[in-house]
């Protein structure tokens, strides 16, 4: 229901899962340790060195954002692995730490790239994590590395989830459709989008036990028309079109969801986009399976909207972006539902499916669930949005 509540209420209500997610195992993180080995391997390198940020967090644990302190993951092919990181980070690193591995601390007058160096055999070739800074990888050759792309070790791990992944994934999701709920049931005629900004992330607190709002899109009217929205306060009115876009993470793990609908009478010309974009939704979920590359699923969801004489291509009216993106520990992560992308799904594979439809300057309409591939095609974590005025049923 839209319009049928208030903020205090919606938030009183709220109460956390009973039953949550478990936590990644230190058995699931020795498999992934071994995978990135093989494919290190298959690579033709002797290591891995994996930069901060979500891989980082993926093979170790350890949840730090990537900084201009090196601190890295160096996995050889043989041998244990080793972590690279400020000494006088030490106490916080062991307490993140979910691996057995070596300390290579340095002092901040210290290169942290002649350790790296010095704990491989000198012409040695290392896979690199494609976001680690460039000057980084450059000094790494300087020193004798033979330095080569490393994104093939670590999305051939990361890309593929495993059943804990999907169930941290499905607990982030469950949230924030809820919380999408609690917004519509909040609105009003002159409410701010900041305010319901506001909500969404205190409502994702409250659900989540403390992890607020990872971004938050709301549009109204007109600003639905631009897909990350417009500078400047937003007041509702009646009639007009909502687009709200958010989401949280449990355990490192994201959700991203995306609901359209009306606040009031929003017109036949808006009721029809929204079918076509229903529409071009189910094509690219019913396109996937195993087997299937990547890119299809962005044709299906492209052969519809062209069928009812929108675009085609990225023209407008129509899809001026992808029809969606791969999700775990970053948000947007390979593959990619995009033409060019001759990626193989595969069970385990996650995928965001969001073919929006703008009118260019008037209004967008963007709806978006996430699946996971399983071994005969694909399966919802959330069930789409049933219709434009009764959003969530």
């Amino acid at each position: 229901m839209i319009a049928t509540s208030d903020a205090a209420a919606e938030l009183a209500a709220i109460r956390p899962p009973a039953t949550r997610a478990a936590a990644i195992s230190g058995d699931e993180y020795t498999l992934r340790l071994e995978k990135a080995r093989g494919l290190t391997e298959a690579l033709g390198a002797e290591a891995l060195l994996v930069h901060a940020g979500a891989s980082l967090r993926y093979f170790t644990g350890i949840p730090w954002g990537a900084s201009e302190r090196m601190v890295a993951l160096l996995l050889p092919v043989q041998g244990a692995p080793s972590i690279v990181c400020p000494r006088f980070e030490e106490g916080t690193l062991r307490a993140d730490l979910k691996i057995a591995a070596e300390l290579r601390l340095w002092e901040e007058d210290e290169d942290p790239t002649a350790l790296v160096a010095d704990a491989v055999p000198r012409g040695a070739r290392i896979a690199i994590d494609p976001l680690l800074p460039f000057a980084w990888g450059e000094k790494l050759r300087r020193l004798g590395l033979d330095a080569i792309d490393g994104a093939a070790a670590i999305d051939g791990c990361r890309m593929i989830k495993s059943a804990a992944e999907l169930a941290l994934l499905a607990e982030a999701k469950a949230m924030t459709l809820e919380v999408q709920a609690r917004a519509a049931r909040i609105l009003r005629p002159g409410m701010a989008a900041a305010e319901v900004v506001r909500f969404i992330d205190s409502a994702h607190r409250a659900i989540t036990g403390g992890t607020g709002s990872t971004f938050c899109i709301v549009q109204f009217g007109r600003a639905t028309a631009f897909p990350h929205g417009l500078p400047g306060e937003q007041f509702l009115e009646e009639n007009q079109l909502v687009l709200i876009d958010t989401g949280t993470t449990v355990q490192g793990y994201h959700s991203d969801i995306t609901r359209s609908y009306a606040f009031g009478d929003v017109g036949a010309e808006v009721e029809a986009i929204w079918h076509i974009e229903k529409a071009a939704q189910a094509a690219a979920f019913a396109a996937a399976a195993p087997g299937v590359p990547c890119e299809a699923a962005d044709a299906a969801a492209r052969g519809v909207i062209a069928a009812a004489g929108l675009g085609p291509d990225y023209r407008l009216p129509g899809l001026p972006h992808r029809t969606g993106h791969g999700i775990g520990l970053s948000i947007h992560e390979p593959a990619y539902l995009v033409r060019g992308d001759h990626t193989s799904m595969a069970p385990g594979m996650c995928f965001s499916n969001e073919p929006m439809i703008v009118v260019p300057d008037r209004f967008g309409v963007r709806l978006e669930d996430h699946f996971h591939v399983t071994a005969d095609g694909a399966a919802w974590f959330t069930e789409p949005q049933p219709s434009l005025t009764e959003p969530f049923g």
